[in-house]
């Protein structure tokens, strides 16, 4: 018997980070010692305040039975009050938080709640792919926001037509940004919530690294501390980029309590809640992290700074590197995103993320991750100054 996939599968691009680790696994095969600065998974370990608290909690058997959907009362009520100490964004615990399986798992479902076949969502590009995988899913119409240098990597809300404004049902953006590193302004988030109200489209503010930033007198801003945000749409954290909890899969959505109720609803239907020794160990985090917190940022600013200018002294145009553990970087002319990302991996052994895998916009760039210690960050500075010279 032949075995057809459904339409919504065969139609998807293929998963940027599958691609990249095929090739990079060709040269591990043929011997290379690659050093992989390509996907942004932490190299560190989890603070072990945060680990003991897994412990302690798994060991309790009352822990063991189904998880809530919606998440702990008492998660709930610590991401609360981290929201207020950290952003002034005052929310009901019961109505208007959301536990969720990593920001990625509500990112993917919130379509799923909201958007109807032939419906619009506004996607930038270059953007996070279930951006657009969870569009397709839904048979809606991913429609491209360019993020261009010019503008500061910031969508023009101006540029799109009326026709496709006035049927458009979600609007996503991420700040800090993935892959270009880019910081929004106020006077975008306040563009932003004029756009929503005006055309009654759902903003989904992806916020999963809000706290990788270099400049602690500058403390970057959630889009829900924008006057009238709440009216119109909701965030995602993540505790993965925060915490080194990346396999741990626990972050959270708030903002409108009839936007969390919808992605609630999908919630209940397909998936369950998040183990609740992982949402103990998540409180910890929240309620005693802030050292923690600033210990991974002075580490990213330490390899940032070793990287960007090495970067620079080499001869790269580095486009953005504002915030996040990413560098996000023009390839040279005469070549494309994927052209030259090869070209690294198969010359120099160092495998970086190129551009268009999160779509057109990211076309002629490449993004670097900071994910490696200093002195293996030292060795690919060396690799590509040998390359180029």
């Amino acid at each position: 018997m032949k075995i057809e996939l459904a339409n919504r599968i065969r139609n998807l691009p293929p998963y940027l980070f599958a691609e990249v680790d095929r090739l990079k696994g060709e040269q591990i095969k043929k011997g290379v010692d690659v050093i992989d600065l390509g996907v942004g998974d932490p190299d560190q370990p989890t603070p072990r305040f945060i680990i003991e608290e897994l412990q302690k909690r798994s060991e309790d058997p009352a822990n063991h039975q189904y998880p809530s959907y919606s998440g702990m009362n008492l998660f709930r009520e610590a991401v609360a009050r981290w929201m207020q100490k950290r952003f002034d964004v005052k929310l009901d615990p019961t109505s208007e938080i959301v536990s969720l399986i990593g920001s990625k798992e509500g990112i993917s479902n919130i379509p799923y709640a909201f958007v109807n076949p032939g419906d619009v969502v506004l996607i930038p590009s270059p953007g996070y792919p279930p951006y657009t995988s969870g569009t397709l899913f839904c048979s809606g119409e991913p429609y491209s926001l360019p993020l261009k240098r010019e503008n500061g990597f910031l969508p023009d809300l101006k540029a799109i037509p009326e026709e496709v404004a006035v049927r458009s049902k979600i609007l996503h953006i991420k700040y800090q940004n993935n892959p270009t590193a880019a910081v929004a302004t106020n006077e975008f988030f306040k563009q932003v919530v004029d756009f929503a109200k005006k055309y009654k489209i759902i903003v989904a503010s992806d916020a999963a690294y809000s706290e990788i930033y270099f400049d602690e007198k500058e403390k970057p801003k959630s889009f829900l501390e924008t006057p009238g945000a709440m009216e119109v749409g909701i965030e995602f954290h993540s505790l993965s980029k925060t915490f080194n909890m990346t396999g741990w899969r626990i972050g959270w959505a708030c903002g409108h309590p009839e936007i969390i109720a919808g992605l609630g609803k999908v919630k209940t239907n397909v998936d369950s809640g998040v183990f609740h020794p992982i949402q103990y160990a998540g409180m910890i985090a929240l309620e005693k992290g802030d050292e923690a917190m600033r210990e991974i940022r002075q580490l990213y600013k330490t390899r940032h700074t070793l990287f960007v200018q090495g970067l620079k002294k080499i001869g790269f145009d580095v486009a953005s590197a504002q915030a996040t553990f990413y560098v996000w970087v023009a390839v040279p002319k005469g070549e494309t995103s994927k052209t030259f990302a090869v070209k690294l991996l198969e010359k120099a052994g160092i495998v970086v993320t190129p551009g268009n895998g999160f779509g057109d916009g990211g076309e002629g760039y490449i993004r670097f991750s900071l994910t490696k210690e200093e002195a293996r960050l030292k060795e690919a500075l060396d690799r590509l100054k040998k390359f180029l010279g």
